[in-house]
């Protein structure tokens, strides 16, 4: 998968990171929660566009995605952590 889209994976550990619930999620990506459980669950892939908007969410609110695995940065106040892409 490029790097520009997300997986489930990533999805859950950026949440976790953020201390974001799905609801949060699918609030700052203007989708619905059903589609960020469906998609974390396993049950559909989103289209391009819905991945997209769920991975700029994450990054508007400070989460890195490296194609290390997920660790936490160096962070102030205010920063996100790192998420892998593997």
């Amino acid at each position: 998968m490029p790097l520009k889209y997300l997986t489930a994976d990533q999805s859950r550990a950026a949440r976790g990171l953020l201390n974001w619930s799905r609801v949060r999620l699918a609030a700052r990506s203007n989708l619905g929660e059903a589609t960020i459980s469906d998609f974390e669950n396993g049950h559909r892939i989103p289209s391009p566009r819905k991945l997209a908007a769920m991975r700029q969410a994450f990054e508007r609110a400070g989460v890195v995605f490296t194609a290390g695995g997920p660790t936490l940065s160096n962070r102030s106040a205010g920063e996100g952590g790192v998420i892998g892409t593997q």
